[in-house]
């Protein structure tokens, strides 16, 4: 059975906690995580770049100079990838990145990624202290405190408060997360993992459903 060091809003250690074996016991499958991390990053990106070939850039039609003659290289296009101002040779076009994914492969390899964290001791359950407005330095101090201020930390919530948002937006080094909207990549770009209990809770509902 997986466990994780609990701490309170003050940091202060409440020994450990049982961890649901249907998040941190799963089978680490490293082919799955790799397709789910493709395929979060591949579904981000807009697709859009794109350059002009000879055949679309301004000018041609008319060849600079004579065949012959010249002295100079024979030429037909001012629009030839060779000259400055020409076409690019093999340009980028608008494309789509999309790749889909089975949601039940989705959830294993969340599931996965979850167990990777547990066995390298890289899970905590924590809970933020109640904030009326945001205070960055009382989260430092909490993450200084538990001792996780030299990690990389993704801090999942049940529902994000604009309070907690707020207050480590600027720490370098914390993410924060929904439970319901937790993903592999998210998981694996980060050292530790910060659960509160209600975000432990919905997290295990999302998985049961």
């Amino acid at each position: 059975m997986a466990t994780a060091k609990k701490f309170g809003s003050d940091g202060k250690d409440l020994g450990q906690i049982e961890l649901p074996a249907e998040l941190f016991d799963a089978p680490v499958h490293e082919h799955l995580i790799w397709e789910a991390v493709k395929s979060y990053l591949g579904n981000q990106r807009q697709g859009t770049a794109a350059a002009k070939n000879r055949a679309k850039v301004s000018g041609g039609g008319r060849k600079p100079w004579r065949q012959k003659g010249t002295g100079r290289a024979r030429s037909g296009s001012n629009t030839s990838p060779l000259w400055p101002g020409g076409g690019v040779a093999f340009p980028p076009r608008p494309r789509d990145y999309t790749t889909r994914m089975n949601a039940k492969a989705r959830m294993k390899a969340l599931c996965g990624a979850l167990t990777a964290r547990a066995r390298d001791g890289g899970v905590f359950i924590v809970e933020p202290p109640s904030m009326s407005e945001p205070k960055t330095k009382m989260m430092a101090d909490l993450i200084r405190t538990i001792g996780l201020a030299d990690r990389k930390v993704l801090w999942v919530f049940d529902q994000i408060e604009p309070a907690a948002l707020k207050s480590t937006r600027n720490l370098a080094r914390v993410n924060t997360a929904e439970s319901r909207t937790l993903n592999t990549y998210a998981l694996m770009n980060c050292d530790c993992l910060v659960l509160t209990e209600s975000s432990l809770k919905s997290l295990t509902e999302r998985v049961s459903a």
